[in-house]
């Protein structure tokens, strides 16, 4: 019984209502959930049906907690391998596949390039070989789209193109409430 109640995370908002992040979207594990409401750092919105008990003490398991503390987003995106993959939508740069990932220099850094948000992009394997460490112009590559530094809310809004395969029903109002709705 245990095991299976790794099954229930919960979606942890900001105390705007808005999810710490999306991609990952931000979890926590049933336990984390229930000791930080416990010590009352968040409010439950949802529950699950599930409940969990010690000999004194029942409770529904939380499936939409709400941080009391506002936590303040980011000013500047961290340079990560997994925020430039993000930037770039998951897709090479040069040919748009989403195969073999890896990363390349536009300017190669043998030619002065910087390893940098504004010099750096997603690349499949078979394009960052064929580039080498040539120029754009003499590997006869094209960019899809200029790299530039992103903003957090810039990798927020892509990570919401990314949901993970598991979405409970209750954090759909959560996850969506600023999308347009159907006329």
């Amino acid at each position: 019984m245990p095991g299976s109640l790794n099954r229930y995370p919960a979606l942890v908002l900001n105390a705007d209502y808005r999810p710490l992040s999306y991609f990952p979207l931000s979890l926590w594990s049933w336990q984390d959930a229930v000791k930080a409401a416990w010590l009352e750092r968040v409010d439950i919105v949802a529950e699950y049906e599930h409940v969990v008990h010690s000999p004194s003490v029942q409770i529904r398991i939380p499936s939409v907690i709400v941080l009391k503390d506002f936590v303040k987003p980011q000013k500047r995106a961290a340079f990560t391998r997994f925020n430039l993959f993000l930037r770039d939508e998951f897709r090479c740069q040069y040919c748009g596949t989403g195969n073999e990932l890896t990363f390349d220099h536009v300017v190669p850094r043998s030619r002065g390039g910087r390893t940098s948000w504004t010099n750096v992009v997603a690349a499949c394997g078979r394009c960052n070989r064929h580039k080498g460490s040539k120029s754009l112009a003499r590997s006869g590559l094209t960019l899809r789209r200029s790299p530039t530094a992103p903003a957090p809310e810039q990798l927020r809004n892509l990570g919401r193109k990314f949901p993970p395969g598991h979405l409970h029903v209750s954090w759909m109002d959560f996850l969506y409430w600023d999308a347009e709705l159907e006329a």
